[in-house]
């Protein structure tokens, strides 16, 4: 009977790493740390889904020091979660990009996002402006890759 029981509790927990249509959660080792109702990423078919990424140093949980290392980390952040699915930054199809003053902070997204991406292509990007983001941040990138499953 208690092999029956952890059968079942198995594959009860098997069941919740993915919808009944194969929608999985990504929680990559290295990652940040939830802090709330989310996920950091889900795979559907081939296409990785990033949650809105903050710079957020994966070792202590906590925001990083500096405009431009901030934005850097969030972009690593989303790249981290991409990659543990096969998906490189050139196979992003999408990004989306929150700032909370885009006069401030869109030059040093352009001059991070050049250094990350090298000469491009680069993501459609769209870019706005906000009020406020959590723990009054300053940048957040969500990002959508392509990532082909093995076949």
């Amino acid at each position: 009977m208690t092999a029956a029981l952890l059968t079942t509790f198995a594959s009860a927990s098997f069941a919740q790493d993915a919808s009944p249509n194969g929608v999985r959660v990504l929680t990559p080792e290295g990652a940040i740390q939830t802090t709330g109702t989310w996920s950091l990423g889900t795979r559907a078919g081939d296409f990785v889904f990033v949650a809105g990424m903050r710079g957020i140093d994966p070792a202590t949980n906590t925001l990083v020091e500096g405009d431009e290392a901030r934005i850097r980390q969030a972009f690593e952040n989303m790249k981290l979660i991409a990659e543990s699915e096969g998906a490189t930054l050139q196979d992003a199809v999408r990004i989306i990009v929150f700032v909370t003053d885009m006069y401030r902070f869109r030059p040093i997204v352009n001059t991070v996002q050049a250094e990350l991406w090298g000469d491009g292509p680069y993501p459609p990007r769209s870019i706005i402006e906000v009020d406020r983001l959590n723990q009054d941040d300053i940048f957040e990138v969500e990002g959508t890759f392509y990532a082909p499953l093995a076949q």
